[in-house]
């Protein structure tokens, strides 16, 4: 049997979806959201535009589930990132490092996508709004923690938690095509978060550096 035939063969409707699913998730990470289409997914997945069309009806809300799924999988692993952090303070550094680091661009780009194709597809407006919700929360509880343990400062976790993450979706943004110079980004982040957070100059710094 060749393999475009074995591709092919029949299969369980919940089977189709997760393959149209997957297809979207890598088309999506090496060449953009815009490159999602059905015709681009049928190949992919080594079917005809026809069946994908059966499948997805509407590219609109493939676009935006294949955003929401690899948004959501990011904050899952960032989350096991800080899991090792004894300490509020490392955690913050390990996560600033994390977000302007390059190993993230691919996920940074599709941010930048989402943003701007978003304008005119309703669906991945209203996911782009729930992952950053998702995201602020996030940032939130570990500001919380680190208040409740004496290490940060702060009277508005959740307002500070969207004035970094603006901070950082604006810096990667610069990176993304290339501007400034990239290796002061984390220096300038850890030292506006240190500020806000009425930490010693230096303090994220160190905890970049730690294991």
């Amino acid at each position: 049997m060749s393999t475009l035939s074995a591709r092919n063969r029949r299969k369980a409707p919940a089977e189709r979806v997760t393959e149209i699913a997957l297809a979207a998730r890598q088309i999506a990470l090496t060449d953009g959201l815009a490159a999602i289409t059905v015709r681009a997914v049928a190949s992919r997945v080594g079917v005809t535009p026809a069946l994908v069309a059966h499948y997805q009806p509407s590219m609109n809300v493939l676009v935006a589930a294949t955003f929401g799924a690899i948004v959501a999988a990011e904050i899952d692993e960032v989350a096991a990132e800080l899991g090792p952090c004894q300490t509020s303070v490392d955690a913050l550094g390990v996560l600033i490092d994390t977000l302007l680091g390059p190993e993230r661009s691919a996920v940074t780009e599709i941010w930048l996508d989402a943003w701007s194709l978003g304008r005119r597809n309703p669906a991945l407006a209203a996911e782009v709004g729930r992952q950053m919700d998702a995201w602020q929360g996030f940032l939130v509880a570990q500001l919380r923690v680190g208040v409740a343990r004496g290490e940060f400062v702060t009277d508005d976790a959740p307002a500070l938690a969207w004035q970094l993450l603006g901070i950082i979706d604006g810096l990667n943004a610069h990176a993304t095509v290339r501007y400034g110079d990239a290796r002061t980004q984390r220096p300038l982040m850890r030292t506006i978060a240190e500020h806000e957070l009425a930490l010693p100059a230096g303090a994220l710094s160190g905890a970049a550096a730690a294991p």
